[in-house]
């Protein structure tokens, strides 16, 4: 029986859970799942790897702080918040429900529903770098479209999560679907929720309060 089938008799799943687990178990039969070379050294450190995603998350914050949502850079800058947070908050819920084998964990990508040990699906890591870059290539990338060499973020992620036998290549894929389109939903509100939730002089930015 597979993935799928097991999923459809199985009620309790959501259609768009159900989507998601149909491309990715028939591209992983298709063959386009397989475990890279491990390489973690250089670029592909971990250090690396850790470095990237705190970077963005303390850009993203220091720069929605500083200018505030008055501005409009600021005003992407807590879009980002508001992206990755809630991309993040969908990919561990994903990883917790689907609990798929890491390749370092069997090298077989038909594991899923594995237990609280595994969490390859989605990757949370690409799923954080598409949610960052995705608002300021929305809002700019008509006037600006260098602004789009930001997607290298979530390519070399993806890539060099790969290569640690961390995740499969649809883990990565669905990683940067979701915060790719949780990114575009942002854009999408005029008031972001992340402000209307703070108190109302975070909003201004530091830059203006002195």
């Amino acid at each position: 029986m597979t993935l799928f089938e097991i999923c459809t008799l199985d009620q309790r799943w959501p259609r768009p859970f159900l989507v998601l687990l149909l491309l990715g178990s028939s591209h992983a039969n298709a063959g386009l799942d397989h475990e890279l070379g491990y390489d973690k050294d250089g670029l592909y450190s971990q250090n690396f790897q850790t470095g990237l995603e705190v970077s963005v998350i303390a850009t993203e914050v220091a720069g929605a702080l500083w200018l505030g949502n008055d501005d409009p850079l600021g005003h992407t800058f807590w879009q980002t918040v508001d992206s990755s947070s809630i991309a993040g908050i969908s990919s561990t819920v994903l990883k917790y429900a689907f609990s798929r084998a890491r390749p370092y964990q069997g090298d077989n990508a038909n594991q899923w529903f594995q237990g609280s040990c595994c969490k390859s699906f989605p990757s949370g890591e690409v799923t954080l770098q598409a949610s960052f870059v995705t608002p300021f290539i929305v809002d700019y990338s008509r006037q600006h479209p260098w602004i789009w060499a930001l997607e290298i973020l979530p390519v070399w992620d993806a890539y060099a999560r790969l290569k640690s036998q961390a995740h499969w290549q649809t883990d990565v894929i669905a990683g940067w679907a979701l915060g790719t389109g949780v990114g575009y939903w942002s854009t999408t509100r005029a008031t972001p929720l992340s402000v209307q939730i703070l108190p109302g002089g975070l909003s201004v930015g530091f830059s203006k309060l002195f």
